[in-house]
């Protein structure tokens, strides 16, 4: 078990880039890897890794080892979860990372009832407007709009999710109602910034099967979806929400809907809001165990596809 122990800790330092990283992966402290791996190149009678404080190297050794049991520590923790879920329940760890505002009104609502029907499963939640790392951030699942697909990843089709351009009541009725999208450059916008590139997000309208942008005139920019959305509510003017954050906010009467869009995410027969796709994504379609199947099942079964 010590060589397995050093094996994993060896892979994972090498994946995550450093030592802390494979410990925290692992819920080891720091020191304990490095043991670990210490003991590991004991026994196979040669350095593997030239360790400095900031910076971690293969050895020419090193290489040569990681190629040959790279995959030993995944095809192990696999088997454990398979054979598991051959007698009971999925179980382990599952780290499941997506955007904040799509992890905080719609994933966490859906993951009690996951958790109540597989109580062995420990799930963690990154939520951050950052593209995870499968490989350093040690994530199983991510939730991403298209804009955040990445090569390399398997992305599996979850919602389409309607987007509500919409503005408080006083601010309408103190700068007018825009009826077009056209108009949108007279009024003040409420624009959210991709953390991933520090690209403004694109308001995109679809008028008789042609797409558009209208152009804005940016009255405040922001990299937080719900600080938008509050910013609305006071009055600061128009932004672009998602249904799943609009909803509750246009049925309170704090925001009211533009362009023909209803609560329910509808448009008008002339124009329509262009909406934003979520994908489920994974590194390898083998690497998929019992607990990601599980998990990936509940989102797919509980999320409507628009």
């Amino acid at each position: 078990m010590d060589i397995l122990r050093g094996i994993s800790a060896f892979v994972k330092a090498v994946d995550s880039g450093s030592i802390a990283a494979a410990a925290r992966q692992l819920g080891i402290t720091a020191a304990a890897a490095s043991q670990n791996i210490a003991r590991l190149e004991q026994v196979v009678g040669v350095r593997l890794l030239t360790r400095t404080t900031r910076s971690l190297t293969l050895t020419e050794s090193g290489e040569l080892y990681y190629a040959k049991v790279r995959n030993v520590v995944q095809d192990l923790e696999m088997a454990q979860a398979d054979a598991s879920a051959l007698h009971g329940q999925a179980q382990g760890r599952l780290r499941i990372a997506c955007s904040v505002a799509f992890g905080r009104h719609w994933l966490a609502p859906l993951m009690p009832a996951f958790m109540a029907r597989f109580p062995r499963v420990a799930v963690e939640m990154i939520l951050s407007d950052q593209s995870a790392d499968h490989v350093r951030d040690d994530i199983d699942l991510s939730i991403r709009f298209k804009q955040q697909l990445e090569p390399g990843l398997v992305a599996r089709f979850l919602c389409s999710v309607p987007m509500v351009f919409c503005a408080a009541p006083a601010y309408l009725a103190r700068a007018g109602r825009p009826a077009a999208p056209e108009q949108l450059r007279d009024h003040a916008c409420l624009l959210f910034r991709l953390p991933v590139d520090g690209l403004l997000m694109r308001w995109g309208f679809v008028r008789e099967g042609v797409r558009f942008e209208p152009e804005l005139a940016p009255s405040v920019v922001c990299n937080d979806i719900d600080t938008l959305a509050q910013l609305a509510v006071a009055g600061a003017g128009i932004t672009r929400l998602g249904n799943f954050i609009a909803a509750p906010l246009l049925a309170s009467g704090q925001l009211e809907a533009l362009f023909g869009s209803d609560p329910a995410g509808a448009a008008t027969r002339t124009v329509q809001v262009e909406p934003i796709d979520y994908y489920i994504c994974y590194l390898d379609r083998k690497g998929v165990n019992a607990k990601m199947r599980a998990c990936i099942d509940h989102l797919v079964q509980h999320t409507p596809p628009a």
